[in-house]
């Protein structure tokens, strides 16, 4: 699976690249720095590694994010990401920071967020990328145990052909694999992996992975109108999922501005017809379609808690209000962040959304 002829450093990728090439290197940002290091411990700069919410969450109460991997580093390129296209897809896990740089990170945030009285059900890995891209992950989570809250993984699955991928992976009470298409050409036209990854590999690693997890183990399957909606895909993957038994199988709308602007949810009958022929086999299926609340959770600090947010989260502009209201903020705060270029508001099904700038 690797190619050893590519693991040389890479240049710097632009972020307007939306047709990705395989890559070992860093996809670098202009955007605020650290020093860290790679695997093999030369000084790597990445950005800075974000901590955001909790924020609502359907499938896990609230949830605070770990954006343990720097922005868009990962091995595909959905055509649905809310956080835009993949400027150069990677499959070789490395360092970003130290695992105690990561684990202090998110101790002083529920830190703050306990002393506000906010609760929190789910520390979750799930950065703006793969997380399992982080070769520190595994140490991470058992230092985070310290807090005595849950921990989530949130993957796309793709790596869980390795072995040190899966012992990570087994270490989280709950874990979500991506499993948007089961056949070669459509998952190609859907989430646009690294060139180097096969799907029957990719499919593999994650039956072996739902083979060894002890944990509760879910599947989502974003379903994208006229690539992975029609009767044959469906029928593909609902198979396949059939052999991964996870504990829940949920089938999601891109509800977010995505990657691409042609991108739009199936209709309500393809989710019907998913929704009927994956309860056949599978004792729990949910759908997830709609808009998850405003519920997210404030440090106190207005301007930090909505750029870390938005970094990886594009928040619809009631939510973002209710938050500002949260830390006794009104909507200037919004309004100054969009005129000093931080935040850019886009508007996607008939609602405004905010997204952090990164350049």
């Amino acid at each position: 699976m690797r190619d050893s002829g590519r693991n040389e450093r890479q240049s710097p990728v632009a972020l307007t690249v939306t047709a990705p090439q395989c890559m070992f290197g860093f996809a670098g940002f202009d955007v605020s720095c650290v020093m860290t290091e790679t695997a093999q411990g030369e000084p790597h700069a990445a950005p800075a590694l974000t901590i955001f919410g909790p924020v609502p969450s359907r499938r896990l109460g609230r949830s605070l994010g770990i954006g343990n991997v720097p922005v868009k580093t990962c091995s595909y390129s959905c055509v649905y990401c809310q956080v835009g296209p993949t400027p150069a897809t990677e499959i070789e896990p490395r360092r970003f920071w130290p695992p105690g740089a990561v684990v202090d990170a998110v101790t002083r945030h529920v830190r703050k967020l306990r002393e506000r009285g906010e609760g929190i059900d789910f520390l979750t890995f799930v950065p703006d990328g793969e997380p399992t891209l982080d070769l520190g992950l595994g140490e991470e989570i058992d230092d985070l145990r310290a807090l005595e809250i849950s921990i989530a993984v949130i993957s796309n699955g793709s790596l869980t052909w390795r072995e040190d991928v899966r012992a990570a992976l087994s270490k989280a009470d709950w874990v979500s694999l991506k499993v948007d298409a089961a056949d070669e050409a459509t998952w190609r036209k859907v989430n646009r992996p690294c060139a180097s990854l096969g799907m029957s590999t990719v499919l593999e690693g994650m039956l072996e992975l739902a083979r060894e997890f002890r944990g509760k183990l879910v599947t989502e399957t974003m379903l994208v109108q006229g690539l992975n909606d029609g009767e044959a895909a469906i029928e593909t993957v609902a198979a396949f999922v059939e052999r991964l038994r996870p504990a829940i199988a949920y089938l999601a709308a891109p509800t977010r501005p995505p990657a691409e602007p042609w991108v739009r949810p199936a209709d309500e009958d393809a989710f019907n017809r998913a929704f009927q022929r994956f309860s056949e086999g599978l004792p729990h299926v949910e759908l997830i379609t709609g808009f998850e609340g405003t519920a997210f959770g404030a440090t106190g600090d207005a301007v930090q808690d909505l750029l870390s947010i938005t970094a990886v989260h594009p928040m619809r502009e009631d939510a973002a209000l209710a938050l500002l209201a949260k830390s006794r903020a009104d909507r200037g705060v919004l309004d100054r962040l969009v005129a000093e270029g931080r935040l850019k508001p886009v508007t996607y099904r008939d609602h405004v959304f905010y997204v952090r700038r990164f350049a």
